[in-house]
């Protein structure tokens, strides 16, 4: 899957990457936009030559050849680097264009100084963040607690050996298999879901048996105390078989299914529909 984002009414080429879930971006792209050079290639060569006589020894790490449409139709290998590396980069770019772009990540960097001294401000922040994107406040209350519930049950995890991001995805996953009948990358493709935070997507009810999950296996983890990966896989699939089993029981009940395609996206383009109707 590829995609075409626009920067000042220009082109940036950008694929995403399914394995890592992840988009992908032509540097070369961003390169001619805040540059305005007349050869990219040379210009994006000079500055990787640069940036590692500069010390910057991850350069080659972060930079991955994808094949992506050229001008004349045919694909490519165009090196592209994913958000996080694309920022590093323009961070080395000496042009005005790109001053916007180094002062908004100042902004973070101090923003993200304040969080740790003081860990109430990005709850505030957080808040105010889905108030802007138009949640409701009884969702936005769902959603911080989730954001809790999982800060806990991850906090448990790395106290016992499990280890972060890889790891802490597949027992993830088994939380939700277990309590959907869907792994995240599934319930990604139920609800049309690519980027975004799969959870940013969910109903009341999906977010409340989520939680029910994550916070089950929480407890048992505590109860039962597992050590490593391999014993709190067994335990996640526990925990998230409790919030299953209830989620099932509603649904026998009700004759209606938990999991739906519903995501914020489209209710947002719903809601733009209705108010272009009314004017």
């Amino acid at each position: 899957m590829s995609n075409i984002k626009l920067f000042e009414s220009k082109q940036i080429r950008s694929v995403w990457n399914e394995k890592e879930e992840k988009w992908y971006f032509s540097v070369q792209d961003v390169v001619v936009i805040l540059t305005e050079t007349s050869n990219p290639r040379r210009y994006w060569s000079d500055l990787k030559r640069k940036l590692n006589s500069e010390g910057f020894t991850q350069l080659y790490e972060i930079i991955v050849q994808l094949k992506l449409i050229s001008s004349d139709g045919k694909k490519y290998l165009t090196d592209c680097a994913n958000a996080k590396g694309l920022l590093r980069i323009i961070q080395s770019i000496p042009s005005p264009k790109a001053e916007p772009f180094k002062q908004w990540l100042a902004q973070v960097g101090s923003d993200r100084l304040d969080e740790i001294e003081n860990p109430e401000l990005a709850t505030h922040r957080t808040r105010e963040l889905y108030k802007a994107k138009g949640y409701p406040d009884d969702w936005i209350e769902k959603r911080m607690r989730s954001i809790a519930i999982r800060e806990e049950l991850t906090e448990e995890w790395k106290n016992r050996g499990v280890k972060e991001q890889i790891e802490y995805s597949i027992l993830t996953a088994e939380i939700s298999k277990a309590t959907f009948g869907l792994t995240p990358t599934e319930y990604k493709k139920v609800k049309g879901l690519k980027s975004q935070n799969l959870r940013d997507h969910m109903t009341d009810l999906e977010l409340i048996f989520s939680m029910l999950g994550e916070a089950s296996t929480t407890a048992i983890v505590k109860t039962k105390n597992p050590k490593g990966f391999v014993q709190n896989k067994v335990v996640a699939k526990q925990g998230g078989k409790i919030a299953g089993d209830a989620r099932k029981a509603l649904e026998i009940k009700t004759g209606k299914k938990v999991v739906s395609n519903d995501n914020y996206l489209t209710e947002s383009q719903k809601n733009k529909e209705l108010n272009k109707g009314k004017s």
